[in-house]
C-alpha cells in the first residue's frame, strides 16, 4: 500500500503562482496530477516517468511544470500565470514499476480568482 499526501493548494489571484507537492510512502515509476472542477469529469494535467519523460495537457503547456525528486519519492507542480479556469480540485497519482495499480492522493483544492 502506497500513501500519498499532497499539499500546497489554496486561493491565488489570477496570473499567480502555487507549487503543489506530492509525497509518496513508496518509490514510484509514475507520478501524475489530475484536476476536477465541480460538473466535469478528471482530466490528466501531467505526467513524470522515471526515466525523465513528461506529458502535458495542451490547457497547461508552458504554463505549468512537473519534477519530481526521487529520493524524497514527491512530486510538484509548478503552476504558472494561474487562470480562473484552473481552478479544481488538484489529485495526485502514482504507480508502481511492474503495477498497473493506480494509488491516489485526497486532493487538494485549488481557486484562481479573476
Amino acid at each position: 500500500q502506497v500513501q500519498l499526501v499532497e499539499s500546497g493548494g489554496r486561493l491565488v489571484q489570477a496570473g499567480g503562482s502555487l507549487r503543489l507537492s506530492c509525497a509518496a510512502s513508496a518509490s514510484i515509476f509514475s507520478f501524475s496530477w489530475y484536476r476536477q472542477a465541480p460538473g466535469t469529469q478528471r482530466e490528466l494535467v501531467a505526467r513524470s516517468v522515471t526515466d525523465g519523460r513528461t506529458y502535458y495537457a495542451d490547457s497547461v503547456k508552458g504554463r505549468f511544470t512537473i519534477s519530481r525528486d526521487n529520493a524524497k519519492n514527491t512530486v510538484y507542480l509548478q503552476m504558472n500565470s494561474l487562470k480562473p479556469e484552473d481552478t479544481a480540485v488538484y489529485y495526485c497519482a502514482a504507480e508502481r514499476l511492474y503495477s498497473a495499480y493506480v494509488y491516489w492522493g485526497q486532493g487538494t483544492q485549488v481557486t484562481v480568482s479573476s
